[in-house]
């Protein structure tokens, strides 16, 4: 199984590192023409240049601050307007603070809303019409196993993770007669800026040693390591394929075998 997504246009968010980096550069040696979209508009300038140009692909990007849907809207009706059909869109933002929900505040699950749901919904709706058109669509989101099983102390991330999970499952169902598909791909614990946030965060509140956290952590995990950021990549290339045509409205965990659950 040779995966081409050559003559594809792919928009990869949150692109500028870990994850979103990691599907960016994997799309681009599949072949796709990659935009990138972020708010920090001098990384998307030196990530851009990182991506595989050797069979005349051709990137750019979008700059949009995800907590501010409006902006999101606004940058993305500009390429489309411009007759860009995307075939492939990735969402993916970066998870809200660390906490328990209990003791959140209004304005954090606001703020997660905007960042993952609306901003999600607006480049969706921006994008459909292009994959109807083309007839290929590929969405993929790249969410969390909290979808599945809550995870301790990420209060506002377990809400809003499970409020994307519905809204993609119910797409599903709405744009599978369109010949576009919309799937979601759970990591678990995986080697980025958000898991030593996480591990830093835990480390200080139960007052030990980030090593002894992530200890902790990898004795939950049946593989015994932490994911890389090009292992979830590879699972949004299978997504965004040919071969992937007849796959919609399903939940992919890429956690080494983590959650406890089916």
């Amino acid at each position: 199984m040779n995966i081409d997504l050559t003559g594809k246009n792919a928009l990869v968010c949150g692109s500028t590192k870990g994850i979103g980096y990691a599907v960016a550069l994997q799309f681009a040696k599949l072949g796709a023409n990659v935009t990138l979209m972020a708010r920090n508009g001098g990384l998307l300038e030196r990530v851009v240049r990182d991506l595989d140009t050797s069979i005349g692909q051709k990137h750019n990007f979008i700059v949009a601050d995800f907590s501010k849907p409006e902006s999101v809207r606004a940058a993305i009706d500009a390429k489309v307007n411009s007759h860009t059909i995307y075939h492939i869109l990735v969402n993916n933002s970066g998870g809200p603070s660390p906490g328990p929900a209990h003791l959140a505040k209004e304005e954090e699950f606001i703020s997660a809303l905007n960042s993952h749901l609306l901003s999600s919904h607006h480049l969706m709706q921006c994008v459909i019409d292009g994959m109807r058109q083309s007839n290929y669509g590929r969405i993929i989101n790249i969410i969390s196993t909290s979808v599945k099983i809550p995870l301790k102390g990420l209060g506002v991330s377990n809400t809003v993770r499970g409020a994307m999970a519905s809204w993609s499952k119910t797409l599903a169902t709405e744009l599978a007669p369109f010949g576009i598909t919309v799937n979601n791909i759970l990591p678990g614990a995986t080697s980025t800026d958000r898991l030593k946030q996480i591990i830093e965060g835990k480390a200080e509140k139960q007052n030990e040693s980030a090593d002894d956290v992530s200890r902790e952590m990898l004795a939950e995990i049946p593989m015994k390591r932490f994911a890389t950021p090009e292992e979830i990549a590879f699972a949004a290339s299978f997504l965004a394929s040919e071969y992937a045509s007849y796959i919609t409205g399903i939940n992919m965990p890429v956690d080494g075998g983590r959650t406890g659950c089916l």
